[in-house]
C-alpha cells in the first residue's frame, strides 16, 4: 500500500499538549456531581468482590466433607453455596445498573460541555479544523469514554479487588504456593507496562485517522452536488477509501499489539497456575495439605490469573478512551481569541444602532500578510442605510463580520453605541443585529420554524407577516403542508431565491434596531427583488441598515455609498454625486447600467 497520508494538522499539532493533560483525570469534574451514585456502585462492587471471594472457601468445605461421610453437614455447604451464589447474582444486577447509569449521564454532561463550547467558537477555530472531526469527537470519541465508564472501570476495579483479595487468601491458604505464584506477577506487569504505552499512541492514531475521516466525508457530502457537477466522484471516493485504510492501518497495528500483549500475560498466567498445582499436587501426596485446601487455592490462582488477564484486556480499552478524553478535551480547553470580557458592559436601553470603526486594521488568520481590511474609519449613524460596494475581495463581506465579532481587528476598534464591542458580550449586541447572509441557511426544520428562528417567541401570525413582507407566503403556502412543510437538510427542496427570501422573512420576524444585509437580494429575480426591495426599504425606516451589494440598483436609494478597495475605503457619497465624481463606483455603475453589460 502507499504511504499514508499524513494526519490533519489539528491531530497532529495538538498531539504533544494534550500529553500533558491528566487524560483520564480529566473526567473527575464530571464525575463529581455524580458522588451517592459513585458510591453505591462502589458499594455494590466491593459486595459483589467479596461475596465471589467467598466461594472458595464453600468449595473447600464441600470438597473436605466427602471424606467425613456427613451428609447433613454436606447440604449445609450446598446450600451456603446457593446462597452466595444468589447475593452475587443480585449485586452484580444491582453494578451494573449503577455504573451503566453513571456512564450514560456523565457522557451525557460531556457531550453537552463540548457542544456547548464548540457552538460559541468563532470562525478562527474552525478555520484549523473540520467539523466532522468536532462531530467525530462528540459522537465517536463520547462512545469510547462511555464504554469506559459504564463498563471497563468497573471491570477494572472489580478484577484488581478479586486480584488482591484472592493474593491475600492464596497467602493464609498456602504461604508456599502463594509465593510461587508471587514469582510469576512481574513476569506479567512488565509486558503489560511496555506495551500500553504503545498501545495508547496507537490508539489515539487511530481516533485521529477517524475524525480525518468523518471530517472529509463530511465535507464531501455536504457538497455532494458540486462533487457530482464536476464529475469528481472517483477523486473524492479515492481520497476517503485512503483516508479510512489510514485509519484501518492503524487500528490493525493497535490490534496486534493488543493481541500479543494478551497472548503473553494469558500464557505467563496459566503457565504459573499450572506449576503451582503440580507442586500443589505433589504436597497433597505428601499430606501436607488437604485436597479441599488445594482446590481451594487453585480456585483463588484462577481467579488472580483470570483478574490479571482482565486487567491486560482492560487496560488497552482504558489507553483508548484516554485518547479520545485528550482530543475532547482539546476542544473543551482550546483558545477562542474572539471570548466575552469577564466584566462587560451594559448597553444603553434603547439602543440606538450608532457603528463606528476607528482605524481598523484587520487580516485573516489564515492570511495573514493579506490586509483585508486596512485603517478603515467609519461612522455609521443611527437610522442610517448605509451599502458598500466594491470588487470581491475588497473588504464589503469583512465588514458585516466584524460588526458581528466573528473576529477581533489586530488593531484600532469597532464600538456600538459609544462601547467598544470587546466590552459587551457577544450575546448582548447580536441580540440587536439582524442578518441575511450572502449564503442562506435553511435547517432541516419546517417552514415556520425557519422563520421563528428569527424570533422564538413570535406567533403564527407574526411569521406570516414576515413571510409576505419578504415575498415568501406564496410558495410556502404552496408546499404540501404550507408552513409546515419540511424544507430538508440545507433546504434542498427550495431554489437559491426561496432559500434567500426564507432568510429575509427570518430577519424581518428578529425586528433588531440593525439590519445586516449581505447579498440579500443576488439569488431572486427581478420581481422577487422588487417587492423584498420594498419590503426591505419598509423595514428600514428607522433602522440602522448596512447593505453589501454588487448589484448597484439595490443601493441606489442608500443614505450613503461606502467604496471599498483593498481593504480601504476610496470614496463616499450617494450614487449621483459618486457617478458624477468618476472613480471606481462610476466605472461599476457605466458597466452595470449600461446596455448589454454584465454585472460586476
Amino acid at each position: 500500500m502507499a504511504d499514508s497520508p499524513t494526519p490533519p494538522p489539528t491531530a497532529t499539532e495538538e498531539r504533544a499538549r494534550s500529553r500533558r493533560l491528566g487524560a483520564l483525570g480529566a473526567l473527575v469534574p464530571f464525575l463529581r456531581p455524580y458522588r451517592l451514585l459513585m458510591v453505591g456502585a462502589l458499594a455494590a462492587l466491593v459486595a459483589t468482590a467479596m461475596i465471589s471471594l467467598a466461594l472458595p472457601l464453600a468449595v473447600r468445605r464441600v470438597v473436605d466433607t466427602f471424606d467425613t461421610g456427613e451428609a447433613a453437614l454436606l447440604d449445609q455447604y450446598f446450600l451456603a453455596a446457593l446462597a452466595i451464589a444468589g447475593l452475587l447474582a443480585m449485586g452484580s444486577a444491582l453494578r451494573y445498573a449503577l455504573v451503566t447509569r453513571l456512564g450514560e449521564r456523565v457522557v451525557a454532561d460531556i457531550r453537552k460541555a463540548t457542544f456547548d463550547r464548540v457552538i460559541t467558537m468563532s470562525p478562527v477555530f474552525y478555520e484549523r479544523i473540520l467539523t466532522g472531526e468536532v462531530l467525530s469527537r462528540i459522537t465517536t470519541d463520547t462512545t469510547l469514554i462511555l464504554s469506559v465508564i459504564g463498563s471497563s472501570i468497573s471491570i477494572a476495579l472489580r478484577n484488581f479487588l478479586t486480584f488482591l483479595g484472592g493474593l491475600v487468601l492464596m497467602l493464609l491458604t498456602s504461604a508456599k504456593l502463594a509465593g510461587l505464584v508471587l514469582l510469576v506477577v512481574p513476569a506479567v506487569v512488565f509486558p503489560i507496562l511496555i506495551l500500553g504505552r504503545r498501545l495508547r499512541v496507537l490508539s489515539r492514531e487511530n481516533q485521529d485517522w477517524i475524525a480525518a475521516s468523518s471530517g472529509n466525508a463530511s465535507e464531501s457530502l455536504g457538497a455532494v452536488q458540486t462533487v457530482q457537477a464536476f464529475s469528481h466522484e472517483v477523486a473524492t471516493r479515492a481520497q476517503f477509501d485512503k483516508m479510512t485504510e489510514s485509519s484501518f492501518d492503524a487500528a490493525s497495528r493497535r490490534i496486534r499489539t493488543r493481541a500479543f500483549l494478551t497472548a503473553i500475560v494469558i500464557f505467563l498466567v496459566f503457565s504459573g497456575v499450572v506449576g503451582v498445582l503440580w507442586i500443589g499436587a505433589r504436597d497433597v501426596r505428601a499430606d501436607v495439605m488437604t485436597v479441599g485446601a488445594l482446590v481451594q487455592f487453585v480456585i483463588y490462582a484462577i481467579m488472580v490469573a483470570g483478574a490479571v488477564a482482565a486487567l491486560s484486556e482492560i487496560w488497552s480499552e482504558l489507553q483508548r478512551a484516554a485518547g479520545a478524553t485528550e482530543r475532547l478535551v482539546e476542544l473543551l480547553e482550546a483558545d477562542d481569541p474572539v471570548d466575552d470580557p469577564t466584566a462587560p458592559k451594559a448597553l444603553p436601553n434603547p439602543v440606538q444602532g450608532h457603528i463606528r470603526f476607528e482605524d481598523v486594521e484587520f487580516s485573516y488568520p489564515a492570511r495573514p500578510n493579506t490586509s483585508a481590511l486596512d485603517g478603515v474609519n467609519l461612522e455609521i449613524m443611527p437610522g442610517e442605510t448605509v451599502a458598500f460596494v466594491g470588487p470581491s475581495g475588497a473588504g464589503k463581506t469583512t465588514i458585516i463580520q466584524m460588526i458581528l465579532r466573528f473576529y477581533d481587528p489586530q488593531s484600532g476598534k469597532i464600538t456600538f453605541d459609544g462601547i467598544d464591542l470587546r466590552d459587551l458580550t457577544r450575546e448582548a449586541f447580536r441580540n440587536q443585529i439582524a442578518l441575511v447572509p450572502q449564503d442562506p441557511v435553511i435547517f432541516a426544520a419546517s417552514a415556520r420554524e425557519n422563520i421563528r428562528f428569527g424570533r422564538p417567541d413570535a406567533t403564527d401570525a407574526e411569521i406570516e407577516s414576515a413571510a409576505r413582507a419578504a415575498a415568501a407566503h406564496d410558495f410556502i403556502a404552496a408546499l404540501p403542508d404550507g408552513y409546515d412543510s419540511y424544507l430538508g437538510e440545507r433546504g434542498v427542496m427550495l431554489s437559491g431565491g426561496q432559500k434567500q427570501r426564507i432568510a429575509i422573512a427570518r430577519a424581518i420576524l428578529r425586528a433588531a434596531p440593525v439590519l445586516l444585509l449581505d447579498e440579500a437580494t443576488s439569488a431572486l429575480d427581478a420581481e422577487s427583488e422588487r417587492a423584498v426591495q420594498a419590503a426591505v426599504e419598509e423595514l428600514s425606516e428607522g433602522r440602522t441598515t448596512l447593505i453589501v451589494a454588487h448589484r448597484l440598483a439595490t443601493v441606489k436609494k442608500a443614505d450613503r455609498i461606502v467604496v471599498l478597495e483593498d481593504g480601504r475605503i476610496v470614496d463616499t457619497g450617494t450614487h449621483d454625486a459618486l457617478v458624477a465624481k468618476g472613480g471606481l463606483y462610476a466605472r461599476l455603475a457605466k458597466l452595470q447600467f449600461t446596455d448589454g453589460a454584465t454585472e460586476v
